[in-house]
């Protein structure tokens, strides 16, 4: 829903494989110095990194809170065995804000609020209806989901918040297998956990070196950077409440004050494009998601 009060900003979940401490640090850094509304955190991409970065979240929790976030605990999107399967229903009964992103979750969290990530297939208002009725109160769409259809299931379904992600490699596929294993000669059971080499994801190319896609242990993203330019008013005219940045190993604060001075109106499009275009971005600049063509793409968006 839209209304007069400013678009807020929201950090998404890291989906890299990022050590424990990194992940600390980040989000301490967050806590202190970026101007965020909402801060999700937990793993979303494989179960195998839980054990690992799982000691970190009350920290992290208790730095972001202090400092007057927002927390929404992310979940798994490809629970694979029993043991990640109880995990969510023990996630279902914690007293915090948590996002689901995969269906097997809703039975779960039928006796409290949530917010529906951007994993789950919801493509129209009566799929959003449905998780509405059963307890959703936020929305982030699929990232291929253009912003016309965003629009109309917005205001079709009025009583969910609406939050478009707005920046980073777009997350398009989940895989029973594992990319970095198999790339690093390994299988999954035995990967090492490669995919910490590649804080932003391994790039892949075509066979006549293209830049393509990038890989995230069994994850598929894009090799470009989405972003969003829309003004303030053009995301309230389409119903949209917040945005959601992606971590990436760039300087996550930077880029999260100059997307709040855009949508303030300190800067316009252009010059957002500009700052983002000088950063160590993982991929070149895209958006044409957003105006339902290829995503890869990067076009003009209406003023």
């Amino acid at each position: 829903m839209a209304g007069a009060s400013p678009i807020e900003l929201a950090l998404g979940p890291c989906l890299f494989n990022w050590s424990a401490d990194r992940l600390l640090d980040f989000y301490k850094q967050i806590a202190a110095e970026a101007p965020v509304d909402r801060v999700y955190l937990g793993e979303v991409v494989c179960g195998k990194r839980m054990p690992y970065n799982d000691p970190v979240w009350p920290d992290a929790i208790a730095v972001l809170t202090s400092a007057g976030k927002e927390v929404v605990l992310s979940t798994l999107a490809q629970p694979v065995n029993k043991r990640e399967r109880d995990i969510l229903a023990q996630q279902a009964a914690y007293d915090m804000p948590i996002e689901i992103n995969d269906m097997s979750m809703v039975p779960a969290c039928r006796d409290r609020t949530f917010t529906a990530g951007p994993f789950l297939n919801i493509y129209n208002e009566a799929s959003l209806g449905f998780l509405t009725n059963r307890g959703a109160v936020s929305w982030c769409p699929p990232v291929e989901l253009p912003l016309a259809s965003i629009q109309k299931i917005a205001a079709l379904v009025p009583e969910v918040d609406v939050e478009l992600f707005a920046f980073g490699r777009l997350p398009l596929a989940l895989s029973s297998r594992c990319y970095h294993a198999r790339a690093h000669g390994l299988r999954k059971d035995s990967c090492q956990f490669v995919c910490e080499k590649d804080p932003d994801g391994m790039d892949i190319a075509t066979l006549d070196g293209t830049r393509f896609l990038a890989a995230n242990g069994i994850q598929t993203l894009s090799d470009a950077c989405h972003y969003s330019g829309l003004s303030s008013g053009q995301l309230k005219a389409t119903g949209i409440r917040r945005l959601r940045l992606s971590p990436h190993s760039l300087g996550m604060v930077e880029v999260l004050t100059e997307f709040r001075t855009f949508l303030d109106g300190g800067i316009d499009a252009q010059e957002l494009e500009a700052r983002l275009t000088a950063m160590n971005l993982p991929g070149p600049l895209c958006n044409a998601y957003l105006s339902g063509d290829p995503g890869w793409k990067k076009t003009a968006l209406p003023a």
